[in-house]
Parts: structure tokens; sequence; C-alpha cells
């Protein structure tokens, strides 16, 4: 008997069962998809370094996967508690007809089983589905050869997924039991009778805390992006979102206070049509719902954060990659080793006289004298770095020193600077595809390309023909700025300073640091290219030129442009992957708890709606103020959202030097107006529509 009863209570409550459900089926499926990658990338045909990647980043998705549970967990609870309250009536008229509250118990415990199944089931099938998808998204992303494409199902997911939301489900009916203790007939049957007491705020009072909490988030904002230099540490950076927080919290407890204050004086507009009624629900629920509402901003505020700052994090790296890899193949040695050298602040002592020996010689000679076949390379060019320690960046920041250092205190400002000869400079520019520069004789150029350092490194410039006494003659820099160029692969923006000299400039033997070395392969195609990539790069145990070479103590490192490529776009894929997955839970979560506290809102205010009716109010009427209610619930914790988003996103942007671009926010903040309006816009327009149908209910 109780199973029928569930079955019929399910078919009737099935309206008030929709957010439930539709949050449940997003869940699976979403936990589905992102934890069935491992069975997926068994079908890409990739190097071993990008399935590493790609393991890795399945490692990730699995620990982030229980923190995801937990806030889901947290949801369904929330979520099913909503659906207890709305029946409480229907529980005290069982209870009169002389059911006990461990029969209703069993009844709610067999209808979350079967909620649980059939959300559960369909999940699964959305989410195995869906996942095939995922599949073309991730060979994408990862450069991945599809040919062996077929549909996947993964086992371990499935399992895992259905292991983790039966733990959520028990979680739910330990919660239900519980609830269902305490409750008393009385207050059952008196549920839908009982108004919540609304205390009005002193709107004095509630504008001035307005104004209060506006002035912290206005300096947490300022802190953030007028002063971010001085957020280098973690104790710096955790004040001003700390004063995010409080800000957002003081905005919400004096809104209700402050809009009657101000929309009263607006007589037009508070006298118009059932403007009055939807301010006074306004005020009225928001006093209740100040730490509901502080989170749900808060995580929407995450959200578009976490999304637009990933999703411009992999465009910029992904252009950049372009640009920073020119050639296939960057090789580089220190020249001339003396006993002990400093580089970066740090002593290096050389015990290795082969590798002593070998450092007199260019890299061409390295490879001949090794048995490298010069064939496989062409387009070879190799030059000579320089460095003095009589020129450092302390050096050359001269003045300036002390204001540098108090913004950067971390600095390794002993580090001598990276002097090359013009025509060097200019025959590696002409390989890359770059600028080339000319000089004369008592000028010289600083190349920078890494935001922060070329800002610093700027303001000593902007003070025009900035002299430096270079090998014991004095030179003035030819512009008053940095200037774009790079003599190494990169996987982004990272040159931190190059000091372009004349030729004439009379740098010695002993001041030579390091010989570099770019070439393309010879080959036509990408197969071809891959056998020659084996001398220079390969996994740990593979065997390679370079890896003998320091077996046998001779000093020889390098990048190569598809080692470089593989290892940028999956850092790139990892943080955008768990950055997605991240904010769509945290999205999900937001408009469900905004539109489950509305559903128990329109409930609650049935009765309110029906002396609307009785003073004339007519059906277009109604519906256009509870639209109005829905709009500004879900509109109040998203418009302060994208507030804190613009500056928290600048803050992301500008702690990620060199890595995000803000020339790339523009592709990412669209992309994530598309995904917010997409499920947030959903859970508005199924809240507008079932709460229509509950103040439709027993008229």
């Amino acid at each position: 008997m109780l199973f029928k009863l569930s079955i019929k209570n399910m078919t009737k409550s099935i309206k008030d069962y929709a957010i439930y459900f539709l949050t449940l089926v997003l869940g699976v499926a979403i936990f589905y998809m992102f934890n069935s990658l491992d069975s997926q990338q068994a079908m890409l045909e990739v190097s071993q370094s990008t399935r590493s990647i790609i393991e890795l980043m399945i490692g990730m998705l699995g620990f982030v996967s229980v923190f995801v549970s937990v806030v889901l967990g947290l949801l369904i609870v929330y979520a099913n508690n909503f659906l207890i309250n709305r029946r409480k009536k229907e529980f005290g008229i069982y209870m009169t007809l002389g059911m006990g509250k461990r029969q209703i118990s069993k009844i709610i415990l067999l209808e979350t089983i079967l909620v649980g199944i059939i959300s559960l089931g369909i999940g699964l099938v959305i989410g195995i589905f869906s996942s095939q998808f995922m599949s073309i998204l991730v060979a994408k992303l990862f450069e991945a050869d599809m040919s062996e494409f077929h549909f996947v199902f993964s086992k371990e997911a499935c399992i895992k997924t259905c292991i983790y939301f039966a733990v959520m489900y028990l979680a739910v009916m330990i919660f239900n039991t519980m609830t269902i203790s305490r409750y008393k007939l009385i207050n059952l049957l008196n549920a839908t009778k009982k108004n919540e007491k609304v205390k009005m705020k002193n709107p004095f009072l509630a504008v001035l805390v307005f104004i209060f909490g506006s002035s912290i988030l206005g300096y947490a904002y300022w802190k953030v992006t007028g002063d971010v230099g001085s957020m280098n540490t973690a104790e710096k950076i955790l004040p001003p979102i700390l004063m995010g927080i409080v800000g957002t919290v003081l905005i919400f407890w004096s809104l209700s206070g402050f809009i009657i204050t101000v929309i009263q004086k607006m007589k037009n507009i508070y006298f118009k049509d059932t403007n009055m009624f939807v301010l006074r629900q306004i005020n009225n629920k928001i006093n209740t719902m100040v730490a509901s509402m502080s989170v749900i901003c808060l995580m929407l505020f995450m959200t578009i954060s976490i999304l637009s700052s990933s999703l411009a994090l992999r465009n910029t790296m992904q252009r950049e990659l372009v640009e920073m890899t020119p050639v296939d193949l960057n090789l580089y040695k220190t020249a001339n080793l003396p006993e002990s050298y400093m580089k970066y602040g740090v002593e290096h002592k050389i015990t290795n006289e082969k590798q002593r020996e070998d450092s007199k010689h260019p890299i061409y000679e390295t490879l001949i004298n090794n048995g490298l076949d010069m064939n496989v390379l062409k387009d070879i060019v190799e030059i000579e770095v320089y460095a003095t320690n009589n020129l450092t960046w302390e050096t050359f920041f001269g003045d300036s020193l002390n204001e540098v250092k108090e913004k950067f205190p971390g600095l390794a400002y002993g580090t001598a600077e990276e002097i090359v000869k013009i025509s060097d400079y200019n025959k590696m520019a002409k390989l890359y595809g770059i600028n080339e520069y000319e000089l004369n004789e008592d000028e010289y150029i600083v190349l920078c390309d890494f935001d922060s350092q070329t800002e610093l490194r700027n303001k000593v410039l902007a003070k025009g023909n900035y002299p430096l006494t270079i090998a014991g003659k004095e030179y003035k820099s030819k512009y008053n700025k940095c200037q774009e160029g790079f003599i190494m692969m990169s996987t982004s923006h990272t040159n931190l300073g190059i000091i372009l000299v004349p030729d004439s400039c009379p740098l010695t033997e002993e001041m030579k640091e390091m010989y570099l070395l770019s070439a393309n392969y010879n080959a036509e195609t990408e197969e071809e290219k891959k056998e020659i990539e084996k001398n220079f790069a390969g996994n740990q145990n593979s065997s390679n030129l370079i890896k003998s070479l320091n077996d046998n103590g001779i000093e020889l490192d390098g990048f190569t442009k598809i080692s470089l490529m593989e290892a940028s776009v999956g850092i790139a894929t990892i943080v955008t992957f768990i950055a997605i997955y991240l904010g769509i839970i945290f999205l999900i979560a937001s408009s469900a708890i905004l539109a489950l506290k509305q559903l128990t809102d329109s409930s609650d205010n049935k009765q309110r709606y029906t002396i609307l009716r009785k003073i004339g109010c007519d059906e277009k009427m109604i519906n256009k103020a509870l639209f109005r209610q829905i709009g500004i619930f879900f509109g109040m914790p998203l418009i302060l959202a994208i507030i804190h988003s613009i500056f928290g996103i600048q803050f992301a942007i500008t702690i990620m030097s060199g890595l995000a671009s803000k020339d790339d926010l523009l592709p990412s903040i669209i992309a994530t107006v598309v995904i917010i309006g997409v499920i947030y816009g959903s859970y508005f327009l199924a809240t507008y529509f079932e709460g229509k149908n509950i103040i439709k209910e027993e008229e």
C-alpha cells in the first residue's frame, strides 16, 4: 500500500519535483561526463607525453569530483527540504487518519528511492551520450587523431557515479527521517496559514549600511586593480577577499530597506500596476535571504571569473604558442664554463672537465663531433649570448631600484643582463620572421615582452637616452621603451630582457655566456618531423642525442616546437576542463537554490495572490507581478556578481601576466555569457512557469 501511495504522490506532485528532478539529472550527467575521460582517452591517438598529461588531468578531475559531490550533496539536501516543506499539510492529514511518523518516513523513503533511481537512470543515459561529444572536444583540444573514434561506455565512471549519488541519497533519507520525527500535528495542519515574521529595517540605518558596504567593496575593487602591484603574497590578497565577502553581505542586508526607501519616493513607479505588491514581496523576502543571496552571489562570481579567466588563459596560450614557436628546434649550452659562475644569484660549481672543454665549442661542432647527421636539420642559425656581472638588473634599474624592490621584493636583482650583438639578433629574427632592428655605434635596445617586467623597464627608459656602461663603453637607449623580440622559443611571452648592442661593442670571450642554435627539421611530412624529433626530445626512458650527451658529461639542452605545443596544450586544457566542471556545478547550485526558494515563496504567498484577484487584478497582471518578483530575485545576485567579476577578472589577468591577455577576454566572456544564459535562464523560466502553476492551485 505504501508503495502505491508513493507512486500516486509522485504522479500528483510531478510539478513540484520538476526543478528537483532537473537538478539531479544535470548533476548525474555532468558527473559522469567528466569522470568518463579515462575511457574516452583510450581511443585517441596521441603521443606518450600528451597521454601522460591527459592521465594527469583525469587524476585531478577525480579529486575535484570529491568536492563537486559535496556541493551536489548539500544541494540535494536543500532541494529535498523544499519538497518536504511543500507537503506539510499532506503529512498532517496522514497523521490525522492514523498513520504514524514511521510510516510517513517510509513513504518519503520510497519516493526518494524512486526519484533517485529515475533521475540516476536518465542522467546516466544523457551523460553517456553527451560524453561521446566530450571525446570529440578532448581530441580537438589535444589535437588528437580521431580515426579510431567509436561509441564508448565507461564502466568505472558509471559505478563511481552510482556510488557517489547513492551516498547522497542516503544522506537525504537520514535527513528526511530526522525532519519528519520533529514535526507536530498542529504545525503540519496549520503550515499553509503560518506566515513568516517580517522585521522592517530602519530605512536610515539601511541606507547607511548600504553606503558602508558599497565603500568596502569599492576599496576592495581598488586594491585588486589600482594597487595590484602590492598583491604579491597570500597574506595581502586575503584582506580584499574578506572585504568583498563582508561588503556583499552588507549590501544584501541593507538592500530591502534601501530599495523601499528609494522607490517610495518615486510615486509614479511605486503606485503603478502591482509594483507596490512586488516591492513589498521583495522587501519581505530579502530580509530572510541575506545569507543565501550572499552565497549565491559569490558562487555566481566564482563561476563568471573562473570560466572567463580560464577560457582567456587558454585562448592566450594558443595564440602565443603559435607566435613563440616559429622554428622546430632550439638548442643551448653554457659557453666557456669556469670553475664556478653565478646565475640568477646562485653560484654553480663545475667539476666536469669534459663539460668545460666542450663549452669552448659552438653547438654545431658538438652535434657533428657526437655523430649527428646534420642533414636532418635546415635553416640553421647559431648566435652567442654575452653577460657580465658589471651589468645586472640592479645596475639597469639604478636610481629606481628601491621603488622596484618595494613592488617586487622577490626578484633576483643580481642576475646579469643578457647581451646580444645586433647582427646576431637580426639573423635569428629573420629566421623567426619577427622585427629586425638597426643601431648606431653609441646606442642600445632593450627587448622585453613579459608584461610586468616591461612595465618596470619602461619606467627607467622613459627618462630618455638612458645611459648604460657595457664592456667599459657608455651607450644610450635608442628608444624610450622596450621593444618586442625574443631569441628563445617559449609557450608564451616570457622574455625578461635582452640588450642589443652594436657589433663594435668590445665584448670579450670571457663575457660569452651561452651558445644558442635554432633550426628547422629537414622534413616534408609530420611523420618525418616526428622521426627527427626523436633525436632531441622524448620521455625519460627514451634514448635521444641530448640525453646521451648529458649522460656522458656534456651539457646541452633545448626545446622543440612539438614538445612545447604538447605541454602548453595540456596545461591549458587541464585548467579549462576543471574550470568548466567547477563553473557549471556552481552555476547549477546557485540556480537551483534560487529556484527552490522562489517556489517556496510562491507556495507560501498563494493566499496573497488570491487577494490580488479579489481586488480586481486579472491573470495577466498577476503573472506579470510574479515574473517581476522572480526576475528581480534572479537578477540581484547576478548583477552584483557581474560587478565583482569585472574587477576580479582584471585581477586574475594581471596575476597571470604573461599567461593570459586582456585581448582574449571578449571571446571568453561571450562563451561565459552563453553558458550562464542557457543554464541560469533555463532555471529562471522553469521557476516562473512552475510558480504560475502553484499560485493557480485551489482557486
